[in-house]
């Protein structure tokens, strides 16, 4: 019997085995039929015995070790595979397992297939680590694309985190690797321990792992997202009408609170009986925050709240844009069904969520995506294509199938899984411009000699195509700082497909305007108009981000001219209120909403305390004010895709810093007269002129005594009467310093 076990082994694939080398284990572990009889082979490094335990029987075999390192085999003569598990004893202890090698996988031929093109937009069901029961048996199914491996397997605290235990069997030439692991369940970790082609071994976490622990340990989680129920079928439902580009529906207030999770507000730290800092402690859960967020965005009246970088990501100071877990919310504030309820909470508010994404680029720590089965899998090989300079940072190979469909699947899956409802993609100028942040040298020019990224432009329009058919109603917006062409055209005519752009150059403008002593602002007046003349040629949303507000760039509050306090916050209140105005969609950042001293600090929660002052006090209640008024008046939203919905009634005062404009909606008693004065000099009396014939009543003033300001407003409504020529129609008013003001006509 021993003679005949001998000879139907193979002992080269025994020896890949043993020494931890075999891309299909398979093959050869488990349960085999031969015309011999059922060949059970095993290998359980260091055991001193296995028997084999059959389940229906209960009679013990013992297994011939056939190797010292601690692989065995049984030849049972019997034609069918019984089910059964082993019983392994060591020199210190004994346990049961069951079988690893059985006959399943989650891969179709088709699904090979549709991934190796590019196009299987629902992989992530496949890749990572999916609890599963087999033959009546629980635990995971771990499968992990890595074509150039020599051998991959899981390790995990559940097999002492040793690569012989555990190793994975390649699928047919697609460099993906599967395994079934009885026995590990929710929340084991694990890794995928590589052995390169050079024999070299390394760690890596999961790409497609659904949670990951918390940093600094790097480890990626077992995790169920299957089961989470939600509650959010109202806001669902009428997605589309609450946050319509104004494309395919009349337009919708959008206005945006884009907050840092980790430092809106914090706990205080939290310490153990040693003295040691908690890990994560001051940090509040998903769940939490949730409660808070919502109440203070609805008091607010922000309509959605943008996200920082919420997938997981190991180096607090990248503020997360430096991910690792692209498929894994941060278990910084807590789990992944924590971060649904977060969601779900925040639709029953009537408060959507927009979520900063990072397809540009990815971070070099080792266990992340880089190199990572010892080749250049996600990255280009040649550092000119395949690391950015200026972040230190890998760049994705957006011509490999595999890579785009990582990128892809992962937007779906945040819109599937979470119930996101927009995507701000990051730093697309850097995927568009092959020398983006290059000197010469150090970039490669595409096939026609040009510096445009051809593979990135074809990965952006396919995201864009494939999940606009799956979620029409989920907003894709583009930070881009260039003037690349049709960024938020329509993909049939050569757009790149995004509902919104980031208005990057009125903001450099206006800011650059703003932050000019208003003696000198007459300078640089263009700067407030010049907006204008290609508002059209995108869809825009007018934003002060966090980049505005760090790295010695100063507050908002700070950016502003003004020995007083006083002078700098009139100045706020007008360009927040001429942004508010201006056409486009709203964002603003945490902080800025009072006017905060200080420069945003990712390691504290933003000044609240400066609540406390009544200044800032004030203008945290101008901002709640123009918020309401801004989504209460159709005029300021409805027509912002369209021409029809602005028109100038003064952009020429440039010695007074003084511009006026109507914002138009579909019926003439609901627009509106807005004039802004950029100078601390108050008119008792000015001209403005007007669209039509009417009585102009005054319906916002910045210069509110509540809100800060001196209390100069017009107290009754203003008829306008033609002007000399009889050309025009004018209203004689009276304007504030620094103020911005907005009329609402009563047409006769």
């Amino acid at each position: 019997m021993e003679d005949i076990l001998y000879n139907l082994m193979n002992w080269a694939q025994v020896e890949e085995i043993v020494y931890s080398e075999s891309s299909r284990p398979h093959e050869i572990l488990g349960a085999k039929k031969l015309e011999e009889g059922i060949l059970i082979q095993c290998f359980f490094p260091n055991a001193k015995e296995v028997k084999l335990c059959l389940e229906k029987t209960a009679k013990e075999i013992n297994m011939k070790k056939q190797d010292d390192a601690g692989f065995f085999a049984v030849l049972l003569k019997q034609k069918t595979i019984p089910k059964y598990h082993y019983h392994v004893v060591y020199e210190y202890n004994s346990v049961d397992r069951q079988e690893s090698y059985m006959k399943f996988s989650l891969y179709s031929d088709e699904d090979l297939d549709r991934f190796s093109r590019g196009v299987h937009y629902d992989i992530f069901e496949k890749m990572g680590a999916h609890l599963a029961t087999v033959d009546g048996i629980e635990g995971v199914y771990f499968s992990v694309w890595a074509p150039e491996a020599l051998r991959i397997s899981v390790v995990g605290d559940f097999n002492f985190w040793d690569g012989r235990v555990h190793q994975m069997s390649k699928i047919k030439d697609s460099g993906i690797w599967e395994i079934f692991i009885p026995g590990v369940g929710q929340l084991d970790n694990y890794k995928y321990e590589i052995k390169t082609i050079k024999g070299e071994p390394m760690l890596k976490a999961d790409p497609y792992g659904y949670f990951c622990e918390l940093r600094p340990n790097t480890a990626s989680l077992v995790y169920n997202i299957n089961n989470y129920v939600w509650d959010d079928e109202d806001w669902m439902l009428d997605r589309d009408l609450k946050q319509s580009d104004g494309k395919n529906y009349d337009g919708c207030p959008i206005n945006i609170y884009e907050l840092h999770l980790g430092s809106w507000i914090r706990k205080e730290r939290q310490f153990d009986d040693n003295g040691e800092e908690i890990v994560g402690s001051e940090f509040y859960n998903y769940k939490e925050i949730a409660v808070k967020l919502a109440k203070y965005v609805k008091e607010m009246n922000y309509t959605h709240i943008e996200l920082m970088p919420v997938m997981e990501h190991p180096f607090d100071g990248s503020w997360g844009y430096q991910v690792t877990g692209y498929y894994a919310p941060t278990s910084r504030y807590g789990t992944p069904h924590d971060f649904m309820y977060f969601v779900d909470y925040m639709h029953s508010q009537n408060i959507g969520v927009i979520i900063d994404w990072v397809p540009a680029h990815f971070p070099k720590d080792l266990h992340g995506l880089g190199v990572f089965d010892g080749t250049h899998v996600y990255e280009h090989a040649d550092p000119r294509q395949g690391t950015h300079p200026h972040w230190g940072t890998y760049v994705y190979n957006y011509g490999r199938p595999q890579v785009s469909n990582f990128l892809i699947a992962n937007a779906i899956y945040w819109a599937r899984y979470y119930h996101i409802d927009g995507i701000r993609m990051d730093a697309v100028a850097s995927m568009l411009y092959l020398d983006y942040g290059r000197e010469d040298g150090q970039w490669v020019a595409n096939k026609y000699g040009g510096h445009e990224n051809l593979e990135a432009i074809e990965f952006l329009k396919h995201l864009n195509s494939i999940f606009k058919t799956r979620f029409s109603d989920v907003l894709l917006i583009a930070e881009e700082s260039t003037a690349w062409p049709k960024i938020s055209g329509e993909l049939s005519e050569g757009g790149l497909g995004f509902d919104f752009k980031w208005n990057m150059g009125w903001m450099n403008d206006f800011l650059s305007y703003m932050q000019n002593d208003p003696y000198f602002r007459s300078y640089h007046y263009g700067k407030l108009t010049f907006s204008m003349l290609y508002q059209y040629s995108e869809n825009f949303i007018l934003v002060l981000s966090h980049d505005e507000v760090v790295h010695g760039k100063k507050t908002l509050l700070n950016k502003m001219p003004g020995f007083y306090i006083e002078d700098r916050l009139a100045n706020l209140r007008v360009a927040y209120g001429f942004m508010m105005t201006h056409p486009g969609k709203k964002l603003l950042f945490m902080g800025q909403e009072f006017a905060q001293e200080n420069e945003w600090n990712e390691d504290k929660e933003i000044e609240w305390a400066t609540l406390e002052d009544p200044l800032h006090a004030a203008m945290h209640r101008y901002v709640k004010d123009l918020n309401l008024f801004y989504r209460k008046n159709e005029a300021l939203w409805k027509l912002d895709a369209e021409p029809e919905g602005f028109g100038w009634t003064n952009c020429y005062s440039y010695e007074e810093n003084i511009v006026a404009f109507a914002r138009k909606s579909e019926y003439e008693e609901d627009d509106l007269l807005v004039v802004c004065n950029f100078t601390p000099v108050s008119y008792e009396s000015f001209d403005i002129r007007v669209p039509y014939s009417a009585s102009y009543k005054e319906v916002f003033n910045s210069d509110l005594e509540t809100y800060g300001g001196k209390g100069i407003k017009n107290a009754r409504a203003v008829k306008a009467k033609e002007d000399e020529e009889g050309k025009n129609f004018i209203i004689d008013i009276k304007i504030p310093p620094l103020g911005i003001l907005i009329f609402s006509p009563k047409v006769k």
